[in-house]
């Protein structure tokens, strides 16, 4: 598998700017998620198309509370 490279990794809005939030970036039609405490650490990778569905999904409130 290539390495793939991400820069530009952001925040949602919504974190508060605390630490307790995951970041997402974007690379080579992958997006690429981690958590903000643990730059270094495992990084999980979607295609632009599940991840999509996903932040639809949870803009509709479909995993509940």
């Amino acid at each position: 598998m290539a390495t793939i490279e991400f820069t530009d990794w952001r925040k949602s809005s919504r974190s508060g700017g605390g630490d307790n939030c995951v970041e997402v970036a974007l690379a080579m039609s992958t997006v690429g998620v981690r958590d903000s405490k643990d730059p270094s650490g495992p990084i999980l990778r979607f295609r632009p198309t599940a991840w999509k569905a996903f932040a639809a999904a949870v803009r509709a409130d479909e995993f509940g509370r």
